[in-house]
C-alpha cells in the first residue's frame, strides 16, 4: 500500500510544483522592468491562474469521491492549457515548462486506481 500512496500523492505534487513555479516566473516577469511584459494584465493573469492550479493540486489530494475528483482534474486540465497559451502569448517558455511538469503530474493522478483514492487516511469523502 505505500508504494500506491507514494504514487498517488506524486501526482498532486508534480501539479502543485508546476503551479509554484509558474507562479515564480511569472511574478518577476511581472515585477521586473525590461522583461517585456511587466505590470501587464497577462502577466498578472499568469499569476492568478498559476495559483489557481497549484491550489487545485493540494485539493485534488484529499478527494476522495470519484465525481469529485474527475470534475477537479478536468478544471486542473483547463487550466493548465489556459495557463501555457497564455505564457506563449507573453513569450515566457519557462512557464509553459512549468506548465507540463503539471501536466504530467495531471496524468499521474489520473493512472491512480480509484478504490486507491478513497482508501487512503486524510481524504476528504
Amino acid at each position: 500500500m505505500s508504494q500506491n500512496f507514494k504514487s498517488y500523492r506524486s501526482g498532486a505534487i508534480l501539479i502543485v510544483a508546476g503551479g509554484i513555479g509558474a507562479f515564480a516566473v511569472a511574478l518577476y516577469a511581472y515585477l521586473t522592468p525590461l522583461t517585456g511584459i511587466t505590470g501587464t494584465g497577462g502577466s498578472l493573469l499568469v499569476i492568478v491562474s498559476s495559483l489557481l492550479v497549484a491550489a487545485a493540486g493540494f485539493i485534488v489530494a484529499l478527494v476522495a469521491s470519484r465525481t469529485g475528483r474527475n470534475a477537479l482534474r478536468f478544471l486542473i486540465a483547463l487550466g493548465i492549457l489556459g495557463t501555457a497559451a497564455a505564457a506563449g502569448f507573453l513569450h515566457q517558455p519557462l512557464i509553459i515548462a512549468a506548465m507540463g511538469i503539471a501536466a504530467i503530474g495531471l496524468v499521474l493522478d489520473c493512472m491512480k486506481p480509484a478504490r486507491t483514492a478513497q482508501t487512503l487516511k486524510g481524504a476528504i469523502a
